[in-house]
């Protein structure tokens, strides 16, 4: 039976007011850097939510610490730890390598850990890694004292519902994102007030071999299909080549200013989407400032922890789920490196075999790997007989189903390694053509 509310309105119900608890949670950015002891393990949120400014005030406790470890994904931003100074006393402690800790990966001076994205908040939850300091960003609090973590979730929830000491930085930039993302001011021990822009990506031109990439991948996505991108020229150059496409959906990881125009061209409307239909759904988003308007309490967007956007189970749930992820390096058995360069660690597992898992099982899904086929303007081959020396292996030649380059699509499904081969030499560089196929007999036999 419906209840009756007579004489009721919604501002008649009383509500608490948390202003007293957020004031008394304020300290500043100098105080929460204070917070961290030696030996501390200490994780910060990463992507357009690196906190640059805590580390700058970390940076400068440097001589009274010693071996404190800074977790965290995707970096971004000035980083004055990675500096080879701060040996020994504060380092970094990678998910996912960037461009301002990868020297010092290389030079010994920090960890990599290699972690598929599904797994991070899990690591953390788990006490595997047990976090002593936890600093993130967040959205002011609303009326009823929930803060969001807005451009990143990814493994900041875990962090915060796990790690010992939590400190979030209220920054008035960030925009308050829909789905699991929510802190609540009672949940936190100290809050830093500090505005700053966030980071932002501009979006990257494409080359004409990325655009050639595009236009052989573009036929490849159905109407109705569900699509999983990343980051870079490959991702905007098929969001430009969908012209013409309907009703096509977002599953991801990260939602880039590519999905915004796809958006309104009325390409992306995830109407067809048969999981978490009319959503788009992501763990963190990164590009320009209009893009992070746009997400900003925009309800069409689901941003949730990576163990539930990058869990192949879930993926497998949307209908015609399409990923598309690149490489360093493909040899001609169909194994993919992408995360290293020989045995330096470039980058890291991210979620690539998360959507190519989830791609595979998905109802007519389809997982692409995509790659230029040269590296160093020509001179270089990126579909190889063998993978560099110390190469590791992020998606195994069991799990790839599509390898595209500006030369066409390798299907590998069902394929034995002698046709895997020989389809993947077709779609290399025509320069290399001759000393693959050399290659491909030494190791296979054959004319």
């Amino acid at each position: 039976m419906r209840r009756a509310y007579r004489n009721h309105t919604l501002s008649s119900y009383p509500r608490i007011n948390y202003t007293n608890e957020y004031a008394s949670k304020c300290i500043p950015m100098d105080q929460a850097a204070s917070l961290v002891t030696s030996g501390d393990n200490v994780y910060i949120s990463g992507n357009a939510a690196s906190p640059t400014d805590f580390m700058k005030a970390l940076a400068k406790r440097k001589e009274v610490l010693t071996g404190v470890s800074i977790y965290h994904i995707l970096l971004l931003g000035e980083n004055p730890i990675a500096d080879p100074s701060f040996q020994g006393h504060i380092q970094h402690a990678a998910f996912f390598i960037g461009h301002t800790e990868r020297e010092a990966v290389l030079r010994g001076q920090a960890d990599y850990i290699p972690i598929f994205l599904s797994e991070v908040p899990s690591v953390i939850s788990s006490g595997a890694i047990p976090m002593d300091v936890v600093f993130v960003m967040v959205s002011p609090p609303d009326e009823f004292g929930f803060m969001s973590l807005g451009v990143e979730c990814a493994a900041s929830k875990s962090a915060v519902e796990f790690g010992k000491k939590i400190i979030v930085q209220v920054n008035e930039n960030m925009p308050r994102t829909h789905g699991d993302t929510f802190v609540h001011v009672s949940d936190v021990d100290f809050i830093v007030e500090h505005a700053h822009p966030l980071v932002e990506l501009e979006i990257p031109e494409f080359t004409d071999v990325e655009r050639r990439i595009a236009q052989y991948i573009a036929p490849l996505i159905e109407d109705g299909s569900t699509m999983q991108l990343g980051i870079g020229g490959i991702p905007n150059a098929v969001l430009s080549e969908l012209e013409g496409k309907r009703d096509l959906g977002i599953h991801t990881e990260m939602v880039s200013d590519g999905v915004l125009h796809a958006i309104e061209k009325g390409i992306v409307t995830n109407a067809a989407k048969t999981f978490h239909p009319k959503k788009a759904v992501a763990t963190f988003t990164l590009g320009t400032r209009r893009l992070y308007e746009f997400v900003n309490d925009n309800p069409m967007f689901e941003f949730l922890p990576s163990d539930y956007t990058n869990n192949p189970a879930i993926i497998a749930r949307n209908d015609k789920m399409v990923s598309i992820n690149s490489a360093l390096e493909v040899d001609v058995t169909g194994q993919v490196c992408a995360d290293s360069m020989g045995p330096a660690i470039f980058s890291g597992f991210g979620g690539q075999l998360d959507f190519v898992r989830g791609s595979s099982a998905s109802k007519g899904g389809k997982a692409i790997i995509a790659l230029p086929s040269t590296a160093k303007d020509g001179a270089i081959t990126r579909i190889v007989p063998y993978l560099k020396h110390g190469a590791g292996v992020v998606t195994t030649r069991g799990d790839v189903r599509y390898v595209v380059t500006e030369f066409g699509v390798a299907s590998l499904f069902g394929k034995n390694l002698r046709q895997r081969a020989e389809a993947l030499v077709n779609i290399a560089h025509p320069a290399h053509r001759d000393e693959l196929e050399k290659e491909v007999r030494k190791r296979f036999g054959g004319k």
